[in-house]
């Protein structure tokens, strides 16, 4: 459950005339603006943040190539996300029953909420805070994260490897995995390990639900990110200039980072399979880029380089902006009674189905 009730990329040069070719990386424009320092004469990012947006991180098939939204088409936006949110808060009926299977958000302005089966996140649209404003880079009001040109990832490279299956090993010794099998084949979200979604990224990516609030924590030697949504942590090691080489694959991946001017930038490599993006880990490089370039805006952007998928490097911006109050914890944990119930539910359907398909047998040579 959200504790923190509050509203709230770098793209690659294009280089070459391919269909999915990136626009030139949307730069933070230049401004009179100074980011103060901190105490190691760092630029300050430290504070409390949030990405919450009603921008999605792939654009709508329908807007093609179109990267801006007008200002008529953001007030419609906006309008009707305040008015689904102002339903939402409106009392219960006590006479109207038990909820739907299914949830209750059939219709909704966000396909998410009702692909997810409307009570994602609680017991209806109440509980949910996807935000309530079109993300905005520069003042330009977004219609996608991604910044390619059609605002989706782009096509895979012909002869790139399928994505593996991180049970092929079970598969392979004559096992079977079905979605309730084990508890390692449940979402790490689900199993309170990680957030659904990629709030901790890399890349950091808003979920679309709620809880997408961070906090920044500068020291000499380090840029700590904490993330409200299953309080994941990240540690990024400043002023490292190798990856580590034992083999081993921390989760959110091994982080180095420096200061490039008033831009941190955080080279992130050893990702783990679980949390691959788009089908990429073994040999994905995430670049990300913060940049102070107002009192109240940090300038976020995002490479995603894969040369064994892509053709070139793709990816994606936005801005974080103040987040009014601080996080709480989020008490989610992996020991959640959910899970073993959810388990021991389909152990007991299975035992039913067997029971029902042996019966006929059973008294098949039974005599009349």
């Amino acid at each position: 459950m959200k504790r923190a009730l509050i509203l709230a990329l770098g793209t690659c040069l294009a280089a070459a005339p391919l269909a999915f070719a990136l626009e030139a990386a949307a730069q933070p424009k230049a401004s009179a603006y100074k980011a103060p320092r901190n105490a190691f004469g760092q630029p300050d990012l430290a504070g409390y943040w949030t990405n919450v947006s009603l921008t999605p991180e792939t654009r709508p098939a329908a807007l093609g190539e179109k990267k801006v939204y007008t200002e008529e088409e953001v007030a419609k936006i906006e309008s009707a996300e305040a008015a689904e949110a102002a339903a939402a808060d409106a009392p219960t009926d006590p006479n109207e029953g038990a909820p739907k299977v299914g949830g209750e958000l059939s219709q909704t302005i966000n396909p998410a909420f009702a692909a997810a089966g409307g009570a994602v996140g609680g017991y209806n649209r109440g509980w949910l805070e996807p935000g309530s404003r079109v993300m905005r880079v520069n003042g330009e009001p977004r219609t996608s994260i991604l910044t390619t040109p059609n605002g989706q990832p782009p096509p895979r490279k012909a002869g790139a490897p399928a994505p593996t299956n991180p049970y092929a090993r079970i598969v392979a010794s004559g096992g079977r995995i079905g979605p309730f099998d084990s508890y390692e084949v449940r979402s790490l979200g689900e199993r309170c390990i990680l957030s659904f979604g990629r709030n901790a990224g890399p890349p950091m990516l808003p979920n679309g639900f709620y809880n997408n609030n961070y906090q920044f924590v500068q020291t000499k030697d380090h840029f700590i990110i904490e993330v409200e949504m299953v309080h994941d942590l990240r540690i990024i090691r400043l002023n490292d200039k190798e990856h580590r080489k034992d083999g081993v694959r921390p989760w959110f991946g091994d982080s180095i980072g420096w200061w490039e001017g008033d831009t941190l930038v955080v080279e992130t490599t050893n990702i783990p399979q679980r949390m691959a993006y788009r089908g990429s880990w073994e040999n994905l490089k995430v670049i990300e880029r913060f940049t102070r370039v107002g009192p109240d805006r940090i300038h976020y952007q995002f490479t995603i380089d894969d040369p064994t998928l892509w053709d070139q490097p793709w990816g994606g911006e936005y801005e974080f902006s103040p987040l009014d109050g601080q996080i709480y914890e989020y008490a989610c944990h992996e020991g959640n009674h959910a899970l073993p119930g959810m388990l021991r539910g389909a152990r007991v359907e299975e035992a039913d189905k067997a029971k029902a398909a042996a019966a006929p047998a059973a008294g098949a040579g039974s005599a009349p």
